[in-house]
């Protein structure tokens, strides 16, 4: 890769770190619209900071000046439309629509022609820098509205049963692919006013019956054929009297826009056509009836349907319209030779006998519905009833609505107690009481318990145990321990649980469910199903501990020791809650220094007497010293063995009291801190005087860092030295670092810098501390303690302990040069000189290259004159210096060496 390849890489890497991600984006164009009808383009914003309600600019330029923009709308700017456009936004015929903050619509209610061009949606910079996108561009063409519909008006009067042929002539001559959709309406006289579908063949050339011809459409009495290319033929056999109305045709244009969507962009009504239909009378009344109006679920719909004309030949249909504007659902039907057939979705519940239909003479027809269900059965019931005699038939229709009002529609369940709050090993109560309306008082009710315990509130309500409606007990399998120490009773709609000896494991939320029973066919058996269900009020149970008696003496005590002595610190016990607690028992060191030490655990023992030692003194050596015992059920003891300078500090112990509860757990009933014990050490009077004087030592992240610790009193020849080096964090927490023991062996302690510590003695008396590659986290205080142990006697059998402290050194690491990416693009100075300064060099390079070159051509022109003028015609090969070729060096020494051998050149 060349130079120039890789500046062109460094500045396109560059960019692309500083690059933004806001993103402005647009409707895919080119978009085909026909002049006359309303249109949208969508635009949005992403990526961008600020405030989340985006502003909005729509412009347009023109085919006849592509390069003008004309400023049509803005969400922010009244002043923002030219003149030509201010009108169309004023009446609104130029509108904007925000979907939500980033996202908006641009409405266009009647295209016209001069609306073609190239559309730009701009959004203006809430941003601290200009990063990303802030405009879209698409393309928008009014195309000629070339759609017809057409079909000639009539007044046509047809009797009940006949037969209807209607055509509708459409097309289009539009230049683009499109296709088209025709729909047949029919505009009823006592209607709503809206017109219902009667038959359609879709863009995708599939036809489609509306919801009030389903059936009409599948019998093949409702037919829809292309005749030709433009006719389009509605047959409709055997008219019926809710046919009549005005009946017209729908054409709608359909364009794939860019994004692969279909859009309509023009549709064309016919004129209508008058359709009467004589029924035949009129001489076919329908009388319709039911036994109640309004039911209660569960009970038996009687319906009649007689009919005013005595005839042998009767056929009837029972059809079901469960709400308004759904197609009818058919019950059952009987035909004129009394033919039973039961519709597709009642044919489970007539084989369990819940619907039937019966001819109870010649004029009269009754429909039965067994166990009534309210989210199936409410609605609008329409009998269809048709007479036959001499191969002609007259139908009639007549509708009545009823209303299966559900169980439960007032069932309550109200959750009470009367002690919230109880003790442990206390009984308490709940009542649960169930109400309902007047017709649902005499119904099954069934009872049922559930808990949620407060350790686990995120789990949910369990059952605890149920009361069916027959009064049988079903206890549930998630609560095992409510079953030997529960008592539940039930009377109608009311219901009491008493739970025995309270703990902790009963604490939470208590609810009752409540459940209304009716009878039901399940697998061709009649059984007892819930109708409703209905949860009561929560009620939180809280379980408290007895009142704590626990007490421990809080005195405070000193002791005072020597070398290699032994320890014994009390923890006495004052009084119990109960006799037959059972103890825990830990005990805890805190070191004199610093002095807002963490306190350490030692040992722990619980109720059980197992131990437990601490992180801290976890060790074969430190377990061989500290021990716990338990002199009486009122007295327990720390016992340190061979006490040493490292046991100075303060002592105490925390007692937690245990009870066993009859759920089969111990549970801590409280805990208690002693007072603490000071052990002092006795040191020798002769302590290692160090150097004191604080330092600030200030370097720069992977410099190397030296940490002093001297002594300034004479060392004895049998002086042996222990160095422990520690580091005071931001929060005043002392961490060690490394100790170098007298014996020379190193222990580091468990921090970050472990692996960069490197203690030395490069003199007796003077100690120090290397910290390799200091980091900006390396920051703090710093500080040495020297333990000095010197022989009593020749025979070494006692030893003399000393300890002496240094001052602080105070370490600041300041941060090395930042060369990233974020810090180039932060600084506009330094990115510019970053962008320009290569190309600057470049630029330089390529001027000396230029000279030299014309200055090499001038060489040769020379020596070539030269060689002609001494040798007539022969040729002479010219090359170029050698010092004038280019290694490959960076580009900046290259041009220092280029410049100086130019120079040199000059004064040659």
């Amino acid at each position: 890769m060349g130079p120039t390849q890789c500046l062109t890489a460094v500045l396109l890497l560059l960019l692309d770190l500083c690059a933004g991600k806001r993103m402005v984006s647009i409707q895919k164009g080119l978009l085909y619209r026909a002049r006359g009808y309303h249109i949208t383009i969508w635009c949005n914003v992403s990526g961008y900071q600020g405030s989340q309600e985006q502003n909005f600019r729509w412009s347009i330029y023109l085919p006849s000046a592509p390069q003008r923009e004309l400023q049509i709308i803005s969400t922010d700017d009244n002043s923002f439309p030219y003149a030509i456009y201010s009108q169309r936004v004023r009446s609104r015929e130029i509108y904007l629509e925000r979907i939500q903050g980033d996202s908006v619509l641009l409405h266009i209610s009647e295209l016209k022609d001069e609306d073609a061009g190239e559309y730009e949606c701009h959004t203006p910079n809430t941003d601290d820098t200009y990063l990303g996108t802030y405009s879209a561009k698409m393309h928008l063409s009014v195309i000629p509205d070339m759609l017809s519909a057409t079909m000639k008006p009539q007044a046509l009067i047809r009797d009940q049963g006949d037969s209807l042929e209607l055509i509708c002539e459409a097309s289009t001559a539009t230049a683009q692919h499109t296709h088209l959709s025709v729909t047949w309406y029919l505009l009823q006289e006592q209607g709503d006013g809206q017109a219902q579908r009667i038959l359609s063949v879709s863009r995708d050339f599939v036809l489609l019956p509306g919801s009030s011809y389903n059936q009409r459409f599948s019998s093949g009495d409702i037919r829809l054929d292309k005749i030709g290319g433009k006719q389009y033929k509605l047959s409709i056999v055997n008219i019926q009297p809710s046919d009549q109305g005005e009946v017209y045709c729908e054409a709608v244009e359909w364009i794939q826009d860019p994004d692969e969507t279909w859009k309509d962009i023009a549709r064309k009504q016919t004129e209508k056509t008058s359709l009467t239909i004589r029924s035949l009378e009129s001489h076919l009344q329908l009388f319709v009836g039911v036994n109640k109006e309004k039911i209660m679920e569960g009970e038996t719909l009687v319906f009649h349907c007689n009919v005013s004309l005595a005839a042998n030949s009767l056929s009837v249909n029972w059809w079901h319209i469960q709400k308004a504007r759904d197609p009818p659902v058919l019950l059952a039907s009987m035909d004129q030779d009394g033919r039973l057939k039961i519709g597709t979705s009642y044919l489970e519940r007539s084989a369990h006998g819940e619907l039937k239909l019966e001819k109870m003479d010649h004029s009269a027809f009754i429909l039965t519905i067994y166990n009534t269900l309210a989210a199936k059965d409410t609605g609008l019931y329409r009998c269809e009833m048709t007479a036959w005699s001499k191969g002609r038939n007259w139908r009639n229709t007549q509708e009545i609505s009823t209303e299966v009002e559900p169980l439960g529609l007032n069932l309550k369940a109200v959750l009470s107690s009367r002690v919230p709050n109880v003790k442990l090993h206390e009984e308490f109560e709940l009542f649960c009481k169930v109400s309902t309306n007047d017709v649902t008082n005499n119904v099954p009710i069934s009872i049922t318990w559930q808990f949620q315990p407060s350790i686990k509130l995120g789990g949910g309500y369990q059952r605890v145990v149920k009361v069916t409606a027959g009064g049988a007990i079903e206890w549930g399998l998630g609560f095992m321990q409510f079953q030997k120490k529960t008592k539940i009773s039930k009377l109608s709609s009311f219901s009491q649980l008493i739970i025995h000896s309270a703990t902790w494991q009963d604490a939470g939320l208590y609810r009752c469910e409540a459940e209304i029973w009716r009878n039901a066919w399940q697998a061709r058996n009649l059984s007892m199903v819930a109708a409703a269900m209905v949860f009561s009020n929560p009620v939180e149970i809280k379980v408290t501990k007895p009142e704590i008696k626990l007490r421990v003496n809080m005195d405070a005590k000193f002791l005072e020791i020597s070398s290699k002595e032994d320890i014994e610190i009390d923890c006495r016990i004052l009084s119990l809650t109960n006799e037959d607690s059972q103890l825990g028992v830990t005990w805890y060191f805190v070191p004199f220094s610093p002095v807002d030490a963490v306190p350490l655990l030692i040992i722990k023992t619980n109720y059980s007497n197992v131990l437990e030692y601490g992180e801290a003194f976890s060790s074969p050596h430190q377990k061989s010293r500290f021990h716990s015992e338990k002199v009486s059920k009122y007295l327990y003891q720390l016992l340190i063995l061979s006490g040493d300078y490292d046991a100075h500090g303060k002592y105490y112990c925390i007692v937690d009291e245990w009870i066993w509860s009859t759920d089969g757990g111990w549970y801590k009933l409280g805990k208690m801190e002693s007072g603490k014990t000071t052990v002092h050490f006795t040191l020798s009077e002769n302590k290692p005087f160090i150097e004191r004087t604080n330092y600030s030592i200030t370097v720069t992240e992977n410099e190397d860092v030296i940490l002093n610790c001297t002594l300034q009193n004479p060392i004895q020849p049998t002086s042996h030295f222990s160095i422990s080096w520690f580091k005071v964090s931001e929060y005043s927490s002392t961490e060690t670092l490394v100790k170098m023991k007298n014996n020379g062996i190193l222990e580091y302690g468990d921090g970050k810098m472990t692996r960069r510590l490197q203690p030395h003695c490069p003199s007796v008396g003077d100690f120090r501390l290397v910290l390799q590659n200091a980091e900006m986290a390396d920051a703090g205080l710093f500080y040495c303690q020297v333990e000095e142990l010197q022989a009593i006697n020749c025979n070494a059998t006692r030893v003399q302990h000393a300890l002496g402290q240094s001052g602080y050194s105070q370490l600041v690491v300041l941060p090395s040069a930042s060369t990233n990416s974020s810090q180039i693009c932060s600084s506009p100075s330094l990115f510019h000189f970053i962008l320009f300064y290569p190309l600057v060099l470049f630029l330089i390079l390529m001027a000396i290259f230029l000279f030299l070159h014309f200055k090499k051509k001038h060489v040769q022109k020379k020596k070539l004159n030269l060689g002609e003028s001494k040798t007539s015609g022969e040729e002479l090969e010219v090359v170029a210096p050698a010092h004038f070729k280019f290694s490959d060096k960076s580009s900046s020494n290259a041009a220092e060496e280029v410049i100086h051998r130019l120079k040199a050149n000059e004064e040659d």
